[in-house]
């Protein structure tokens, strides 16, 4: 049964609705990727990312201090690992995709963010020998064949000159990223989520700050200006800490593999806001691509 306190309180009724906090995800996500691009060339890649990973951790860590204490040892222990993930979860992978949003529009960004199941898939086989199934490979290919549509604009006689959106190909490299990330996450040491997400997030600040310090250096800074205060309260509330809670609670209440089709709101939810705040406008191969993306990624997930 419910307590009388929690039906009263909004936060309580959330905290026990599965579907909206994980949709909820999926719109914090997908405002971060038209965030990204909106502001590109306002906000330097490299300073936002560490700006939101430094701020993500100031904010998580009141919460996790008590579990952090007892955890911090076999965190440690482990050192090697928390490194990759830090750097693959948190450095490599948030700051190659806002440098990618300066050069692609938010649309690609998007749909090409549906092929994320598939580079887990091949890290996992690459590294653990997961094998896949008949119907999993049908799926990938099928899924990279959709990522090729997006990445060519449909014109596969582009691959004779090889001439990539270089955005385009950045954007994939941070997927391929956070693929690692996923599959070496099951073989976490067993800690607090809180623990983990406060050390890998700070150790993936830690990575980015000489670069961000770099980018200082060589002239390249934020506008100090109200659209990059906004830009960075936004990256360190929404898509990082609540974003966050948002799924983790998810997770805990239906699964991850209920869960995991709600990545793929990600690109429903971000194409709306692509078109109305960037005017950006979808077409042919965009529809495709994700329709290519999305039926691999269904056709691999079934038995």
């Amino acid at each position: 049964m419910v307590p009388a306190s929690a039906r009263l309180s909004p936060t309580g009724w959330l905290a026990n609705q599965p579907y909206l906090l994980l949709s909820l995800t999926s719109l914090f996500w997908a405002g971060n990727i038209v965030l990204g691009r909106y502001v590109a060339g306002h906000v330097p890649p490299v300073t936002l990312s560490c700006v939101r990973w430094i701020g993500t951790m100031l904010l998580l860590l009141p919460f996790a201090w008590p579990h952090l204490g007892r955890d911090w040892p076999v965190l440690r222990a482990h050192w090697p690992l928390m490194l990759a993930l830090s750097a693959t979860g948190f450095a490599i992978n948030n700051a190659l995709a806002y440098w990618a949003l300066q050069f692609t529009q938010a649309l690609n960004a998007l749909l090409i963010q549906s092929s994320g199941p598939l580079f887990v898939a091949l890290w996992s086989l690459a590294l653990f020998g997961v094998r896949l199934t008949w119907m999993q490979f049908c799926g990938i290919t099928i899924s990279l064949f959709g990522v090729l549509t997006i990445v060519l604009h449909g014109d596969f006689a582009a691959l004779v000159d090889v001439a990539f959106n270089k955005g385009d190909l950045m954007f994939a490299g941070a997927l391929c990223a956070f693929g690692l990330y996923s599959a070496l996450m099951p073989r976490r040491p067993v800690s607090h989520p809180l623990s983990l997400i406060v050390v890998t997030t700070g150790g993936g600040a830690l990575m980015l700050l000489p670069f961000a310090a770099w980018e200082f250096a060589a002239g390249v800074r934020p506008s100090l200006d109200w659209l990059t205060a906004a830009t960075l309260a936004y990256a360190v509330i929404f898509p990082s800490t609540l974003a966050y809670i948002c799924f983790n609670r998810g997770i805990a209440l239906v699964g991850p593999n209920r869960a995991a089709p709600f990545f793929h709101l990600v690109p429903v939810f971000g194409s709306v806001m692509a078109t109305a705040v960037l005017g950006e406008k979808p077409e042919l191969f965009h529809l495709a691509g994700y329709a290519l993306v999305i039926a691999g990624i269904v056709i691999a997930a079934r038995r």
